[in-house]
């Protein structure tokens, strides 16, 4: 396909519905096993091509403008790098990142932009790479990037970027309760580390009971089989948390789980009704910086059609 002058692509948040870490390797990353399932909270990456010389831009615009970096610690202005690296480009690149995905909030946002920012200039480069060739290059940017490319539901192994997609029935309605500020993700590893005893760990695996309730699309089966080995190094870090997951379940939530590293909340609905309600009583709580709510499984990155003017 011939190369575009402006691409958008919309790529969805993640969750991880169950996250076990092993003990660290000596390159100091933790192998985990994990079920991802995309969300319906999308961030939008606009990339428009500059023909003129090999620059890279970004701006932010949405939510979360004020909490996102615009310089070359941007995940998706290294992303747009790599390629434009690799593939000797020469031309530039304007990115614009309309985000509602939380930032530092354990639901892959910088993750989600970056897949979103390979997709887009394969297509205004012409370059032409294959998903697998596309997914090579995410997992250099970062474990949860390739899982933003497929998206649906899949397992995670390695450091998570090694990503098989599994088969989920039904659609699941999640309600997030997004805190004010961030938590780091490597601080919450090593606060893992030091609650637990490293030669008790096991190797890390994905309960079998989690895999069933997938394959039944039944809510209720799924909520007892959520698990996070990062959710007590969270509650250790931001003891105020558990009382935004307790306050959930008291209001009818089916589950309620850490997402990811955090510090945003997760909670599993019956229905979409009760998701409405849910997310009623959260946000007049006052507990949380504000409240989304998706459904899940929906598709990884995605570029969006061109809008014709006549």
């Amino acid at each position: 396909m011939p190369p575009s002058a402006e691409v958008t692509v919309r790529a969805p948040a993640k969750i991880n519905l169950g996250l076990s870490v092993g003990p660290p390797r000596p390159d100091g990353f933790h192998p985990v096993a994990t079920v991802y399932q995309a969300v319906a909270l999308y961030d939008d990456v606009t990339a428009v091509l500059r023909e003129d010389d090999g620059e890279i831009s970004v701006e932010i615009s949405g939510d979360f403008a004020d909490d996102v970096p615009t310089d070359e610690t941007n995940l998706a202005v290294r992303a747009a790098q790599l390629l434009q690296a690799e593939y000797d480009v020469d031309e530039g690149v304007d990115l614009t990142i309309r985000k509602t995905i939380p930032v530092a909030g354990g639901m892959a946002g910088g993750s989600t932009d970056a897949a979103a920012t390979l997709v887009a200039c394969n297509r205004l480069w012409g370059l032409q790479l294959t998903q697998t060739e596309l997914q090579h290059h995410a997992a250099e940017l970062g474990s949860d990037v390739p899982f933003c490319l497929v998206g649906h539901t899949a397992l995670g192994q390695g450091r998570g970027e090694q990503v098989t997609e599994v088969m989920s029935r039904g659609t699941f309605h999640w309600v997030f309760a997004i805190a004010d500020g961030g938590l780091s993700t490597p601080d919450v590893y090593r606060e893992l580390d030091r609650m637990r005893p490293l030669r008790r760990v096991e190797a890390p695996q994905v309960r079998p009971e989690l895999m069933s309730a997938l394959l039944s699309g039944q809510p209720g089966a799924l909520a007892v089989a959520l698990s996070n080995d990062l959710q007590a190094a969270a509650l250790s870090l931001r003891p105020e948390l558990g009382e935004t997951l307790q306050f959930g379940l008291d209001q009818g939530a089916l589950a309620a789980q850490i997402s990811g590293s955090g510090p945003t909340c997760l909670f599993l609905a019956a229905d979409s009704r009760s998701a409405v309600d849910l997310a009623v009583e959260l946000a007049e709580s006052g507990r949380c910086r504000m409240v989304r709510q998706a459904e899940g499984p929906v598709p990884g990155a995605r570029i969006l059609p061109a809008i014709v003017s006549r």
